[in-house]
């Protein structure tokens, strides 16, 4: 049942009402995708060749209308280069932030990623570390040294402005709270956490209800990511461009632009268990949102809560009043509240856009923001874990779009997992899982857009077949594309990776991915360069201390 809306804080109706978003529905004319746009106007974007086509496919898949995305090119597919980068453990640094941790496995570590020709690693920058105990007191030294022992092996880095919790709690050994001042702004004031129609709160990240309020001593949470960045700025200034050559900017739960509908932790097997998740905006400040935008349009008995019959966690999406194939979804009312949803959730993806834009501009960096993987209901006509998560995607809407065009807007790139993941194995789990088709409707968004991509996988252990499935949609992306502009993060360093059959079929996947056969790199045993093919860095790898 919804929830009514507590008394509002005293703000404004515009502070907590969110633009009405653009809804984008995707019709064919000809064979460019053309926008229809809620005025009844037909704008026809303008792509460069290839052209990419977006239909309506009935015929060819299990579940009717549903959104599928083809490729058709003029030009012949070049392989590569598409840089490899590897994703650190988590516990890298030590829990003050004030030391790098197993200093000489990490050395040697790094010497191999260099001699296989990986391009760089990925280095979590922990908010809950660096500004842990007093608000404006950074501690940057522990990745300050992954710096400079990238910079020693000529790898670059991608740094990660990680604004989340990370882990489950404080068993979880690679647990990192919110900074432990933010954490007690929220016992004052719980309301600072996301919450669902139940009242479970999530702490993993703060309301985007709150954005721009001053609700952590004086500052409000956009303008504390945005210190937090400038000191970053102002820390590496030096290496800016040079060594550190990306920044993604962490924009909700996991370090991705969506709502905490389904724990963080739970998203591990959340696609096996298809749950839809729940919708968060039952705290004082999104309900406060909900209540002004729907009095503005004069429909106060929408302003109580999210939609009632929208399920529990585990639930037949056929079973549920809101999502079934004809629920809810599809009506004013729920056009009302998801645009309203989604929208909010694009426009803090947006003023986080817009200040890291301006704090980073001139280094010479790329930016980047992270969408979230989640494709175990893309077979259904609601999407409905899409809709909790914060994506108005449907079977008619395309929601990617807004948000690769927000992306877009301030010159960043997009990334996301589940690369190795293959509809043909999840199908057999989960009949309406489609990890590719949602993939590919990311990577088309992407391209329309004209913004790089970034893959990752979702799995810490990779075969050869799901390294070919990675190759398989880079591919998609980068074919007939003048210059390739994807690259890939692999997740996550760790001992397994540097086991001898683990690291063949990683060598080999970063030659692929390169486009080269041999690879050379300065191992610094005090001799001349040496090249080395993958059986001599396989035997190399092997001297690497286990983590």
């Amino acid at each position: 049942m919804a929830i009514a809306s507590p008394s509002a804080p005293s703000f404004s109706a515009s502070s907590f009402c969110c633009t009405r978003t653009e809804s984008t529905h995707i019709t064919r004319i000809s064979s460019r995708p053309v926008l229809t746009r809620p005025n009844g106007f037909l704008t026809r974007s303008v792509t460069r060749q290839p052209a990419i086509v977006s239909r309506l496919n009935a015929s060819s898949t299990p579940s009717d209308g549903e959104l599928m995305y083809e490729l058709h090119h003029s030009y012949r597919w070049r392989k590569g280069p598409w840089p490899v980068y590897v994703t650190l453990p988590m516990d890298t640094v030590g829990p003050s932030a004030q030391t790098l941790r197993r200093k000489k496995a990490m050395a040697q570590s790094f010497r191999a990623l260099a001699a296989a020709g990986v391009e760089g690693v990925v280095m979590e920058v922990w908010w809950g570390l660096v500004e842990r105990e007093i608000p404006k007191i950074y501690n940057w030294q522990g990745y300050l040294e992954i710096v400079l022992l990238a910079k020693r092996f000529g790898l670059k880095v991608r740094a990660v402005m990680a604004f989340h919790q990370c882990g489950s709690g404080p068993g979880d050994p690679f647990w990192i709270p919110l900074p432990q001042w933010v954490l007690k702004e929220m016992d004052k004031d719980p309301d600072l956490a996301c919450s669902d129609r139940f009242g479970r709160r999530n702490v993993e990240y703060i309301s985007l209800g709150c954005d721009i309020l001053p609700i952590l001593n004086g500052r409000s949470p956009i303008q504390a990511y945005a210190d937090f960045m400038k000191n970053f700025r102002d820390t590496f200034r030096l290496f800016l461009g040079g060594v550190i050559t990306g920044i993604q900017v962490g924009m909700g739960p996991g370090g991705e632009l969506r709502y905490p509908s389904c724990p963080s932790q739970k998203l591990t097997w959340a696609w096996r268990s298809r749950e839809l998740g729940e919708f968060q905006c039952y705290d004082k400040y999104m309900l406060a949102s909900l209540n002004a935008c729907a009095w503005k349009i004069g429909m106060r008995e929408w302003a109580n809560g999210g939609p009632i019959g929208a399920s529990n966690l585990m639930q037949d999406p056929e079973n549920t009043d809101f999502f079934k194939t004809d629920g809810s979804w599809n009506t004013p009312y729920g056009e009302f509240f998801l645009e309203w949803y989604s929208g909010l959730l694009l426009l803090h993806g947006e003023r986080i856009c817009q200040e890291a834009e301006s704090i980073f501009r001139g280094t010479e960096v790329n930016m980047s923001g992270k969408v979230a993987g989640i494709h175990w209901h893309y077979g259904t006509q609601s999407h409905p874990s899409e809709l909790t998560a914060g994506y108005y995607n449907t079977s008619i809407r395309d929601g990617f779009l807004p948000i690769a065009r927000m992306f877009g807007k301030y010159g960043f790139s997009m990334c996301c997992t589940c690369f190795e993941m293959q509809d043909g194995e999840e199908k057999q789990i989960n009949a309406v899982s489609s990890p590719e088709g949602f993939l590919k409707q990311l990577l088309v968004a992407a391209r329309i857009c004209d913004i790089p991509f970034e893959g990752e996988n979702f799995a810490t252990n990779l075969d050869d077949e799901s390294y070919q499935q990675v190759l398989k949609m880079s591919k998609f992306h980068s074919d007939g594309l003048e210059t390739p502009s994807f690259s890939f993060n692999f997740v996550r360093m760790d001992k397994n990776l540097f086991e001898p059959r683990n690291w063949v079929s990683f060598t080999r996947f970063v030659r692929q991915m390169s486009g080269i056969n041999i690879f050379r790199a300065k191992l610094n045993f005090g001799g001349d360069d040496v090249t080395l093919p993958s059986p001599s860095a396989a035997a190399y790898a092997g001297a690497v201390v286990a983590y």
